[in-house]
């Protein structure tokens, strides 16, 4: 049986539980993190000594990191669903993975936290226009790409498109400026037609 411990409105929890439904796992997710505590609990930190979330137990093998989780669960699924059978497809992937962390986690923490953590009156307004600016920037990378594959690794969809389609979700929900990126708008268009996303990721933002 596949465990799942983190709060499901973390995007890094949803890579993980997007990952599960798209896949058709049968699983169990456990609330952790955020409201309802427990990352400091001797037990949970047993299981990640990092104390954040996600983290899966499956039938005994537990793991962390959301992106080590997404490639791990992908890959259970020999058929290539949502882990390319060829090396250049899992090579691309993993490339658009590792990206989101090294360059659009970066500024999205000032953004969310600033946004829809910190009251009106307490906002560093600036800080968060200035991290808006450099998440459209990086948003225009992936829609050159998307210029040329209808996902991220490719023209089907992958788990590749799990990291930054949780992101997108934030980028469009979110009070903030967004520059004209048709091919993204496209690509987030089609995320939006899948039914795990709908159920996963498509939820109230907090």
């Amino acid at each position: 049986m596949l465990k799942i411990w983190g709060r499901d409105t973390s995007s890094n929890v949803q890579k993980a539980l997007w990952a599960a439904e798209e896949l058709g796992l049968d699983y169990e997710q456990i609330d952790v993190g955020g409201p309802f505590g427990g990352l400091d609990d001797p037990d949970f930190l047993a299981f990640n000594p990092n104390g954040k979330i996600p983290v899966i137990d499956h039938d005994g093998f537990v793991l962390w990191e959301s992106n080590a989780i997404t490639r791990y669960l992908a890959s259970l699924d020999t058929s290539g669903k949502l882990w390319p059978t060829n090396a250049h497809g899992r090579a691309l992937a993993d490339q658009w993975m590792d990206w989101c962390n090294s360059h659009l986690w970066g500024p999205f923490p000032t953004v969310i936290i600033g946004i829809l953590r910190t009251p009106p009156e307490k906002r560093d307004n600036e800080a968060i226009a200035k991290a808006g600016k450099t998440l459209e920037a990086e948003w225009a990378v992936l829609d050159a790409q998307l210029a040329k594959t209808a996902f991220v690794a490719g023209d089907a969809f992958s788990a590749g498109d799990i990291p930054a389609g949780v992101f997108a979700w934030r980028r469009y929900e979110l009070p903030i400026e967004r520059n004209p990126l048709p091919n993204l708008d496209a690509w987030y268009a089609r995320l939006q037609e899948r039914p795990a996303f709908q159920k996963i990721v498509m939820t109230p933002l907090s």
